[in-house]
């Protein structure tokens, strides 16, 4: 059974890769065909089929086991996602954007945290026993990421230009490394509360900070070595191998501190690759040509991470008497995470004095959630894992797995809508072109 793990993965890709197909005819994002193929291949579907239709014992089918020996691609995958980021992080990029991008991204990110952990605190006092403090606070940590692909998609396909797009593309761009560092500082908390045992100080605020502060400065020295290195390389596919060294080190350094003769932390890999790749973007002067051979050779591996993702997702907590729980938990989650973002665009744009079309729609155009927040809903499961908190593990991969389909979904409408409202999506672009009072109407 042990060779029949390559059967599988093959048969994941193409299936995945078909999905891709129907997704089009669909006009929906790749990513959702990604995520429900996965579910389909995965344990809690097909595996039914050689477990006597019983989720009992499911744990043992070699399905499940399959899924759980690949699981390391979902890893490296989060890896390469995190480098990508902070090669966002261009020097020059951050002085065109100025204080004004910047004010909005703080903003709109914290809002989305900020309304999700109030909303969830009240469902947590309402009822501790299903919603726990870790729960709250991932999730809340989780809600500030933002996918920017089906937005842009929006944006090209009917090319719409305007301060709006020009204020949208590097808020997204720096969006997510916000979540990151946010998500990097919440979590070590709801992993504390989660590995039980006496609280202190130290375990509550020293400790993360001290791991936060480690993954930071350990992932800046990978970016100051590859980027020495890099000089002495003039071929773009061995500059490409000092990418992928950097994404591995910085996984494999994660795992090596949490080693109790190394002290037990619990760095950020995602943290270390982000540093690695935003140090590489701003000193190597050729880094652009190497990160456009990255972005073709990391496809396939984002494809395998969102089927992965699909995969194992434990269908038994909606059948468990936990289903009605996990459906109102992800509708809290994505409406007050919309308003969360809606609101939070609205106070950085003003107090930035931005255009009136600016404040009006920029929220709304950050509605759409995916990738990242696949991925760190991914880490999370695994960390929960780690520390025995099983539930806690499977409500938050459920809950951002079942809010993503329904972003995914609304997201490119949603787009739509506010990039017409502002005006901004060219008349001859609209379904109706003599419609000239949707433009007007701003």
């Amino acid at each position: 059974m042990e060779n029949l793990i390559f059967v599988y993965i093959a048969a994941l890709l193409l299936a995945a890769l078909l999905s891709t197909r129907l997704m089009k005819i669909l006009k929906l994002p790749n990513v959702t065909g990604y995520i429900v193929t996965g579910i389909i291949m995965g344990p809690f579907v097909l595996g039914l089929f050689f477990n006597n239709f019983t989720f009992e014992g499911i744990k043992e089918d070699y399905i499940y086991q399959f899924v759980d020996k690949i699981g390391w691609v979902s890893t490296v995958a989060l890896g390469f996602i995190a480098f990508s980021i902070g090669t966002s992080f261009k020097g020059s990029t951050l002085k065109t954007v100025g204080k004004r991008v910047i004010v909005i991204t703080v903003l709109e990110a914290l809002g989305a945290s900020v309304f999700v952990i109030f909303a969830l605190l009240v469902a947590h006092f309402v009822s501790p026993e299903h919603i726990s403090w870790e729960l709250v606070l991932t999730l809340s940590a989780i809600a500030s990421a933002t996918a920017p692909a089906a937005t842009l998609m929006v944006i090209k396909q009917y090319r719409a230009r305007g301060p709006l797009v020009n204020t949208l593309l590097p808020v997204v761009a720096l969006d997510d490394a916000a979540a990151l560092i946010l998500f990097a500082v919440l979590f070590q908390i709801a992993t504390g509360l989660a590995s039980g045992g006496e609280l202190s100080f130290y375990k509550m605020i020293g400790k993360p900070l001290i791991e936060i502060g480690l993954s930071i400065v350990i992932g800046g020295l990978i970016g100051l070595f590859i980027s020495f290195i890099n000089r002495f390389f003039k071929s773009r596919n061995n500059k490409l191998v000092l990418c992928i060294f950097s994404v591995f080190v910085s996984v494999g350094l994660y795992f090596l501190f949490k080693q109790e003769f190394m002290g037990g932390f619990e760095l950020s890999s995602l943290l270390m690759c982000m540093m690695a790749g935003a140090l590489f973007t701003n000193i190597c002067k050729d880094s652009d040509r190497t990160l456009d051979v990255l972005d073709r050779f990391t496809s396939p591996i984002y494809m395998m991470f969102f089927v992965i993702s699909g995969a194992s997702l434990d269908l038994t907590v909606f059948i468990n008497g936990k289903g009605g729980i996990v459906i109102l938990v992800a509708l809290i989650y994505v409406i007050f995470r919309i308003v969360g973002k809606y609101f939070g665009a609205l106070a950085g744009a003003n107090i930035t004095k931005c255009e009136p079309q600016v404040k009006k729609y920029l929220g709304f155009t950050l509605v759409p959630q995916a990738g990242v927040a696949i991925g760190l809903a991914t880490t999370a499961n695994k960390l929960f894992n780690s520390v025995g908190a099983y539930e806690a593990a499977s409500m938050v991969l459920a809950i951002i797995l079942t809010s993503t389909l329904v972003y995914e979904l609304i997201g490119p409408l949603v787009s739509k809508f506010a990039l017409t409202k502002a005006g901004e999506i060219p008349e001859e672009e609209l379904p109706n072109k003599n419609n000239k009072k949707q433009i007007e109407a701003k």
